[in-house]
């Protein structure tokens, strides 16, 4: 299944159960003029149909119960991303993989690329392709803020310092210090070390002296 078949569907499923006038009965549906500039406002108005937010959680006035969204957080990814390939973002409604504000800037984008003829263009469509029509999402989208989002990077956001690394990563600093430090006094180090057994063993080839009336350990 393609990425507009798959935004498509959506959008036929969602408005299968709602029965919207056609725009063609709206405009002959004869109005009282009592105020002329509502009428002829309300004259070029599209049908909007008022649906609730299938990504959100629903509240059972009932039972006060809250029921599960009726697509999971997955489903929501995946028509995300179809809808993002096929640049339809716009059509879909606000949840906790998608911002209001995220939806706007689809909007205002596709808006910008059809560019004049947007508003005649949404209109054609919108006539001849049902699922397309203007949809009224009901319900509140509560936005979690998270830290490092705005710019990228969430998982190391608002922490002191990031992945704590293997043990020779973290103390990698420490001795690269130390090492610096015995590397600057080496050569002097290694000329006291030859000179201890200079003064020890004079003749490194002759035999070792030994002590003298030594005793032996029983």
């Amino acid at each position: 299944m393609s990425a507009l078949q798959a935004v498509k569907r959506f959008r036929v499923r969602e408005l299968g159960a709602v029965t919207l006038p056609t725009p063609a009965l709206v405009r002959s549906t004869p109005k009282p003029k009592l105020y002329p500039s509502s009428a002829s406002s309300s004259r070029n108005k599209v049908p909007v149909a008022s649906i609730e937010n299938p990504f959100i959680p629903k509240l059972n006035p009932k039972t006060g119960r809250w029921a599960p969204p009726k697509y999971s957080l997955r489903q929501q990814a995946s028509l995300i991303k179809k809808a993002r390939e096929s640049g339809t973002l716009a059509l879909l409604p606000p949840g906790p993989k998608i911002s209001v504000a995220e939806i706007t800037v689809a909007a205002s984008a596709q808006a910008i690329i059809s560019g004049s003829s947007a508003s005649e263009k949404s209109k054609v469509q919108s006539a001849t392709a049902p699922w397309m029509r203007a949809i009224e999402w009901t319900g509140e989208v509560k936005e979690k803020k998270v830290l490092g989002a705005e710019v990228g990077n969430r998982l190391y956001a608002g922490k002191k310092r990031m992945f704590k690394g293997h043990k020779w990563q973290r103390v990698a600093e420490k001795r690269e210090k130390r090492r610096a430090l015995l590397m600057r006094s080496m050569p002097k180090r290694i000329k006291e070390f030859k000179q201890y057994y200079k003064r020890r063993r004079p003749h490194p080839l002759k035999p070792p002296r030994t002590a003298k009336n030594a005793k032996l350990p029983f």
